[in-house]
């Protein structure tokens, strides 16, 4: 999972094809359409607060979550001279812990395909489920077989950057649904020089399914599945899909008390 440290200061360059704006509106659509337009909401695996900024401006009170203290330390920098609110929070989104309730959790980016057993994606949704205000919304993107399988494969991909040259080495597991990326960045020093950096990131997709049985098993009903930034059904080449829950509200739980 500590896998954005060395990475953090090239993330946002790596990130410029993200179309935040456009994610955030159609993450804004999702919540008024289910009557949340206003109060806390929480974004997980928040990185260097791209969504939590727009999401803000928008008129929520945010709150973003990440487990690299870089990538948080860039969202907090971005936040400098902005009376955005931002209350940033370095802690695992698999453990973590807030003063009370919000009205709607989101995660996107594909961050909930780093969790790579079904263990640990419970542990995610039963502290969303504890966090959530009664009838409370939770959001989340994720990564398909399809992307992972016909997409990116066991493909290379490379990128030039004024600020250095970065390789994506592909390779996809079908039995487990894991896509494993061997990541080099080559950085651009004084002098013409360039520093080497490497690390793997691994991540894995769920089908439907079960993700609606992890869910439904932590407390939360699934409403729905879309394809990306749409309102249609997820199709047989959706690349990524959204989830959308709501906690199901059951008095005096203790699910943070029981978790794995």
């Amino acid at each position: 999972m500590d896998k954005y440290t060395d990475f953090a200061s090239v993330y946002d360059i790596l990130m410029e094809h993200i179309p935040y704006d456009e994610w955030a509106e159609y993450m804004d659509n999702i919540l008024k359409r289910h009557g949340i337009d206003n109060g806390l909401v929480l974004e997980l695996g928040c990185g260097t607060g791209a969504m939590t900024r727009r999401m803000a401006a928008k008129g929520y009170d945010m709150i973003g979550i990440d487990i690299s203290e870089e990538m948080l330390s860039l969202a907090k920098q971005r936040s400098e001279g902005k009376e955005d609110g931002i209350l940033y929070l370095c802690q695992d989104m698999r453990e973590f812990e807030l003063y009370g309730t919000v009205k709607a959790v989101f995660c996107v980016c594909d961050s909930i395909n780093y969790m790579l057993s079904s263990q640990d994606l419970s542990k995610v949704f039963r502290h969303v489920g504890n966090y959530l205000d009664p009838g409370g919304l939770f959001i989340f993107d994720m990564d398909t077989a399809y992307l992972y399988e016909e997409i990116l494969g066991d493909n290379t991909n490379i990128m030039k950057h004024e600020a250095g040259d970065f390789i994506w080495e592909n390779t996809y597991y079908p039995e487990e649904m894991i896509n494993e990326v061997e990541l080099t960045l080559f950085l651009k020093q004084e002098n013409s020089l360039y520093r080497k950096h490497k690390e793997t990131h691994v991540r894995r997709t769920y089908d439907v399914d079960t993700i609606k049985r992890l869910l439904d098993s932590t407390g939360l009903d699934m409403i729905c599945a879309y394809h990306e930034l749409t309102d249609e059904e997820p199709r047989s080449d959706s690349e990524r899909i959204y989830i959308v829950a709501r906690e199901r509200h059951i008095d005096n739980k203790l699910y943070i008390n029981n978790l794995f």
